[in-house]
């Protein structure tokens, strides 16, 4: 039983420490990428055209110059035509769950100046000139208790320069929306219960720090897409090695 008891203790000092650690890593994360709090969010979509508070249409993204194509067509927002998250007339090819927000790291010729500065992640996340680093970026939105995953697929509201606000401590300024400092899709709305103007709450993430979800099961570039078909592709490559060892003994 003392053996039994040892054993015991030392599992429950191997747990609560592995807890002490998760506990650390999400406290450090959270001090990178502090929330935004009660941020002022309306809702666009893929393919919205342009009206008096949002002069820019949408069939074409600032990374994506093809966005209604590629996302495979209009993401209708009226809730009547939309069923789990989705448009009833297809399945989009990616992420249903994007936002914006009023940042764009790319210029003409490859990035911002600032970019390498401003972009926590720049470093880390560098393809090249002509790749964005913001660009599929997981954002956490968060309104009462409940908490949805989007990425971050377009630069807005209104401006695409305001670094001072996505990375850093400034507030959102005044513009024709209330003063709004994120879009968010049809998705993120029907997760979370907003209305087309409401209020939330954003921070970024890590992948690892994103809990499966519907914002996990559709997209191209869905990270948890990407991610499952590797480990599928490897899983089955595996199987084949195994096979082929056993054929020839």
């Amino acid at each position: 039983m003392k053996a039994i008891s040892i054993v015991s203790i030392g599992a429950l000092a191997a747990i609560i420490a592995g807890c002490l650690s998760t506990e650390h890593t999400a406290s450090v994360t959270e001090g990178r990428y502090p929330w935004k709090r009660n941020i002022v969010t309306t809702v666009f979509w893929i393919g919205e055209r342009p009206s008096r508070n949002n002069p820019v249409p949408n069939r074409r993204s600032s990374w994506d110059k093809d966005w209604t194509r590629n996302y495979g067509g209009f993401d209708d927002p009226n809730p009547a035509h939309r069923s789990n998250y989705i448009p009833v007339k297809f399945t989009p090819r990616q992420n249903p769950f994007y936002c914006a927000l009023p940042y764009n790291d790319k210029s003409v010729n490859g990035h911002r100046p600032e970019a390498p500065r401003v972009v926590p992640w720049f470093k880390e996340a560098y393809q090249g000139p002509g790749v964005s680093t913001c660009k599929d970026r997981w954002v956490a939105i968060r309104k009462g208790n409940r908490t949805a995953y989007a990425q971050w697929e377009d630069a807005g509201p209104f401006r695409t320069d305001y670094w001072q606000y996505v990375f850093g401590n400034e507030r959102p300024k005044p513009n024709l929306n209330k003063g709004a400092g994120l879009d968010v899709s049809p998705a993120v709305r029907d997760y979370l219960g907003l209305s087309d103007t409401d209020v939330t709450d954003w921070r970024f993430v890590e992948f690892s720090e994103v809990s499966r979800g519907p914002w996990s099961t559709l997209g191209e570039n869905n990270t948890f897409v990407i991610s499952d078909r590797k480990t599928g592709g490897e899983l089955a490559e595996a199987s084949k090695r195994a096979e082929g060892r056993a054929i020839a003994r």
